[in-house]
């Protein structure tokens, strides 16, 4: 693991011929799951109903090693690939994650981020940036114990994952995103608080609607609050103006308060199609190829790694999926479409 800033990143070979599904999409984000392991059980993700104690995990023997992922970014990266957010799972449950970072910080050009629930961060904020990491973003669904400890199904305390975001702003990993998964009945008198604390603090609270992803969340449309009531709601206290957005494919519709005092992002994943400009590829735990957050199935990169597949015929494989992809899961959801049993979040990290 390379701790040590002075040290020079490894170089990287230039990105080859620009690569694009058949809507004419680039690849230029990846998400990869490092474990499918979760000490938290929230109710819109892991229900503990699903994923009790006699929940079969995948054994370690079935994960990718660092050095597989490493050697997947690579070719990810020479595609153009831009950014890779570790996910889970929660990610800082796998052991030495901090050597991966420093493995992946090592390539050129990369913009290296990872998304958690902040139960660890406040002990490993420092180390994971001294590894390399750039960037966080850390979920956190409401700020009152007792509707936070009913979304994470555990009684986690908030107090903890506020000093994990403490310590990771501390350590350098800035801004840092907020996420808030808002399902009716359970937090959405959560929203106002969240927007009140997070406000002037220098980092950006990201509202989610709670969307149909998997089979075992017991999505219904009834317990979506939409994008535009959670606007409606902040904007009447706290007054905003839509913001643009920072890159194509940014899944977060962005609005600034008019008082300078920050911004809010809102994910429209249920009431607004969001598909049109994804560039977001996913590779699961076990090293499966994920071409849509909603996806019914995955193509096994794990068996080319260990059955001796040089880099151009990974490369080969993944601009054959890519290139015939054709998801827009959003801009086609029908009740038929929803009824489909889909890949769990947990699974392919959000």
């Amino acid at each position: 693991m390379n701790l040590n800033p002075l040290q020079p990143k490894e170089s990287s070979p230039p990105a080859v011929s620009a690569l694009r599904d058949t809507l004419g999409r680039p690849l230029r984000d990846l998400r990869i799951s490092v474990t499918d392991r979760c000490n938290f059980r929230c109710v819109y993700c892991m229900p503990k109903e699903v994923f009790g104690k006699d929940y079969a995990f995948l054994e370690r023997k079935a994960l990718l090693t660092f050095e597989e992922i490493t050697r997947l970014a690579r070719v990810f990266h020479r595609l153009g690939i831009e950014k890779i957010r570790l996910t889970g799972g929660e990610p800082l449950v796998r052991r030495n994650l901090e050597q991966l970072i420093g493995m992946l910080s090592q390539i050129r050009g990369l913009d290296l981020t990872l998304t958690t629930n902040g139960s660890s961060l406040a002990k490993k904020a420092q180390s994971l940036k001294a590894a390399g990491l750039q960037r966080i973003t850390v979920s956190l669904d409401a700020l009152d114990d007792p509707t936070f400890m009913r979304m994470n199904d555990v009684d986690f305390p908030v107090g903890k994952v506020l000093e994990g975001i403490d310590a990771a702003a501390a350590a350098g990993l800035r801004p840092v995103k907020v996420n808030m998964v808002v399902k009716r009945g359970l937090n959405e008198a959560s929203i106002l608080p969240m927007a009140r604390f997070f406000r002037g603090r220098g980092h950006v609270l990201r509202f989610i609607e709670y969307m149909d992803v998997g089979a075992t969340n017991g999505w219904r449309m009834d317990d979506v609050v939409t994008a535009r009531e959670i606007v409606e709601m902040i904007d009447a206290e706290m007054p905003l103006e839509p913001a643009d957005s920072h890159y194509r494919g940014e899944v977060a519709e962005r609005w600034r308060y008019r008082d300078g005092s920050g911004e809010i992002g809102v994910i429209a994943s249920v009431t607004q199609a969001f598909c049109r400009d994804c560039t977001r590829a996913r590779i699961s735990t076990e090293g499966k190829l994920y071409t849509c957050l909603f996806a019914t199935s995955g193509h096994d990169l794990r068996s080319l790694l260990r059955e001796g597949a040089g880099d151009a015929e990974i490369e080969s494989a993944i601009r054959a999926i890519w290139g015939a992809r054709s998801d827009r899961y959003s801009e086609v959801r029908t009740s038929q479409t929803v009824e489909v049993k889909k890949i769990e979040m947990s699974y392919i990290g959000g």
